[in-house]
């Protein structure tokens, strides 16, 4: 599994790098723009062209937690527990020393890439060279983050990056429907899910016939019919997509494969979840969301329709799951999101040297 991880990596982040410095150096010489801000797994600015063009560059994550690794912090990706013991802490310092020479052929290759537009080789890890960049901002909170000490001065918490309203012309009309008197529940698999549609499937036989109202979204990508998810559940609706910035001030309950952007949005609107980890970052976002009390992870192998509605039982009937994601959401909320965001990058601003 690990080396099948690193070769996707690779592809998606390493092979497609002088692509990327191509399309940008022409971006860059048509326009000169006196700072950039690229996304986190974009690596040409970064890893190239920051030295090449002495850019002023900015890093904007999109997960709950910070990138750069740091000594006693859990290795990322991995979903594990915090440091909040020396033995815990001892177990990190192994497993990223580990990892850290398990993936020396990775920077390697980086290195051999950055050698054809002669610079010297990497002697860190690659997101530790990303973290000195001169603004990383990370659309969380340090609360997410399991309240690290050990990051650069560039690194910002902005909490989410969201610019959209909720707009009643996009509200459907069965948003009229949405009783007060019993739980809504929304689920989804987040917008790029191509796997088994398993947990739509465990929440459509578990909460069936329950006293909730079930709003679960397969995606525009996918129809209910395609998925087996056609059944007659008098409580179940079944849509490809809704507006979150509409469904989530009426909802009770996300469950979800925690994806950052459903996570955060979640999370903003003062809302517990149920955590499903598949992939990618959601190991680490579900892991923080349990840490910090809002939310329960499970396994997606032991994802039956019992066990779920097991959880969610747990979950409305706990009072402190709803008072944590209530605590977060305040928290996120005064972070300042994107107008904060756009106020560090003029900090970062090179000035223009024409007239």
């Amino acid at each position: 599994r690990f080396l099948h991880l690193m070769s996707a990596l690779k592809a998606w982040l390493l092979d497609t790098l002088p692509g990327q410095v191509t399309d940008l150096q022409r971006i860059l010489e048509q326009w000169s723009p006196d700072v950039v801000l690229s996304d986190v797994t974009l690596w040409a600015p970064g890893l190239v062209l920051r030295e090449t063009h002495g850019l002023s560059l900015g890093i904007c994550s999109f997960a709950l937690g910070c990138m750069i690794p740091g000594q006693d912090t859990p290795p990322w990706g991995m979903g594990l527990p915090s440091s909040s013991t020396h033995q815990r802490r001892a177990f990190n310092r192994g497993i990223n020393w580990l990892i850290e020479h398990m993936t020396d052929d990775f920077r390697r290759y980086a290195n051999r890439l950055r050698a054809d537009y002669g610079l010297v080789p990497l002697a860190e890890p690659i997101h530790a060279h990303l973290g000195k960049v001169p603004l990383y901002l990370v659309p969380s909170v340090p609360e997410l983050d399991y309240g690290r000490n050990d990051l650069p001065a560039s690194v910002h918490y902005v909490g989410p990056l969201t610019h959209t309203a909720a707009n009643r012309a996009d509200q459907p009309d069965w948003f009229g429907e949405l009783s007060r008197e019993s739980p809504v529940i929304h689920v989804c698999e987040g917008t790029l899910h191509v796997q088994d549609p398993f947990l739509l499937r465990a929440a459509a036989e578990g909460l069936s016939n329950r006293p909730y109202q079930v709003i679960m979204t397969t995606g525009p990508h996918r129809k209910p019919s395609e998925l087996g998810l056609s059944g007659h559940w008098a409580n179940v609706r079944i849509e490809q997509w809704v507006p979150h910035e509409a469904l989530l001030p009426l909802t009770d309950l996300v469950i979800t494969t925690g994806g950052a952007g459903i996570t955060l949005s979640a999370l903003q609107a003062g809302i517990p979840l149920v955590l499903a980890p598949t992939e990618w970052d959601k190991f680490d976002n579900a892991q923080r969301v349990v840490e910090a009390g809002a939310g329960i992870r499970i396994p997606p192998a032991r994802c039956s329709p019992q066990r779920l509605n097991k959880i969610v039982e747990r979950i409305l009937g706990e009072a402190t799951f709803l008072a944590n994601a209530k605590r977060l959401s305040t928290l996120l909320k005064s972070q300042g999101g994107a107008a904060r965001a756009a106020e560090l990058v003029e900090t970062i601003l090179i000035p223009a040297s024409r007239t």
